[in-house]
């Protein structure tokens, strides 16, 4: 009997030989700035360095500034000391925006490189799946775009700090007067620098997210090779789960920031955790659907793909289950072979399992497990919230009640 089509093994020169590379992070005029200034060897060698030296910057001079001014830790409602939204933004969310560099670069060139390493891109469209990678790293290289982005965060960003984010109370880095709030020196420094150079690095990583974006769509169209019995139930599209792990740290980093934000507001705005419930719910959404969203671009393909291996693979047990019918149900098994201990029973049983990798071709390449997995690591920076509204000390009885 012949196979159908899609079971037999695809010719060894549909695979590309040297898959292009591919980096959403090396690159770009930051980058250059990196390496100019003794903060990276190429590719992305000494991140701690980087990790050590930029929120220092950012930092430092605040602790130094807020201490002349006397709010380091008295003098004023929110003394620097004792505000964890400016400690955590700082020495918490920032190094870790920083160090997904690195992880982001390793996975996602590792990601990439499945689509020629498994016979999804055929040789004959490696010209296009080249152009689709060279065209993401000249738009990753844009010094325009960068300038762009770093004029927007020190204008527009400034000015939705001053006007919805900033404490209406006396801080280390706004005294509330008559007039308004008036910035501190540490304020100002906190305005212009700090939180400049922070806005630029999380900016910068939604550019990289939209060339992500932008690369998969474009792979997308051309005439994908999926193998539709492979065992990862997404036709040989599994691997792009891979890049949920890759880009959590950037928004485990964001959702630390919120729950800086948000206890800040409870400590010195009188605010209550539950008053913050719809901004968490849409942060914590916002955050999953950036990350699985792009995913989405290839359910069509695999859509397809689950209508044809059910037909193909339907077209196979048809034949097989006849087969097995003919030998052993209608007695046309050669005279002497016993059906105790036969082969044929665990074959059939096999091809009902294979069935069910067909059955479950996922529209999204990506699994419960790893979803799980990413909805946890961003939870886990809210979860210290919790101790607002319940006392450690009471979490601890309810918990030993439970044994």
């Amino acid at each position: 009997m012949q196979q159908p089509e899609a079971l037999q093994p695809k010719p060894a020169a549909n695979v590309l030989e040297v898959p292009p590379d591919f980096s959403l992070v090396v690159g770009g005029p930051l980058y250059q700035l990196y390496l100019r200034t003794g903060l990276a060897r190429p590719p992305l060698q000494l991140v701690l360095r980087r990790m050590l030296v930029i929120p220092a910057i950012c930092w430092a001079p605040l602790w130094f500034l807020a201490a002349i001014g006397g709010h380091l830790t008295a003098g004023v409602t929110d003394p620097f000391l004792r505000d964890p939204e400016v400690h955590i933004r700082f020495l918490v969310a920032l190094p870790l925006l920083i160090a997904s560099e690195v992880y982001v670069h390793q996975r996602m060139r590792t990601i990439v490189a499945q689509f020629p390493a498994r016979g999804i891109i055929a040789r004959q469209d490696q010209p296009r799946f080249e152009q689709f990678v060279a065209s993401a790293m000249r738009l990753r290289n844009s010094a325009a775009i960068e300038l762009a982005l770093f004029i927007l965060v020190v204008t527009l960003g400034h000015w939705i700090w001053r006007q919805k984010v900033t404490l209406n109370v006396s801080s280390w880095y706004a005294l509330k007067t008559a007039a308004g709030l008036h910035l501190t020196a540490a304020g100002s420094y906190y305005a212009l620098v700090s939180l400049s150079i922070f806005r630029f690095i999380l900016v910068r990583w939604y550019f990289r997210l939209y060339i992500w974006y932008r690369f998969l769509w474009q792979v997308r169209a051309l005439p994908l090779h999926l193998n539709l019995f492979h065992p990862d139930r997404a036709g040989g599209l599994g691997f792009l789960a891979g890049s949920l792990p890759a880009l959590a740290p950037v928004f485990i980093a964001q959702t630390a920031l919120l729950a800086g934000f948000i206890y800040s507001r409870i400590l010195y705005a009188g605010e209550q955790l539950p008053a913050f419930k719809l901004e968490i719910a849409g942060a914590f959404l916002f955050y999953v659907l950036v990350i699985v969203f792009p995913l989405g671009f290839f359910a069509l393909h695999l859509e397809e793909a689950e209508r044809k291996a059910k037909r193909e693979f339907g077209t196979l047990a048809s034949h097989y289950v006849d087969d097995f019918r003919q030998k052993w149900v209608r007695g046309g098994a050669p005279a002497g072979e016993p059906l105790l201990g036969t082969a044929d029973i665990q074959s059939l049983a096999d091809l009902a399992n294979s069935y069910d990798v067909v059955r479950e071709i996922h529209l999204l390449p990506i699994t419960t497990q790893s979803f799980l997995r990413l909805v946890t690591a961003l939870a886990l920076p809210l979860l210290p919230l919790t101790l607002t509204v319940f006392p450690l000390d009471e979490l601890i009885k309810g918990l030993l009640r439970l044994f």
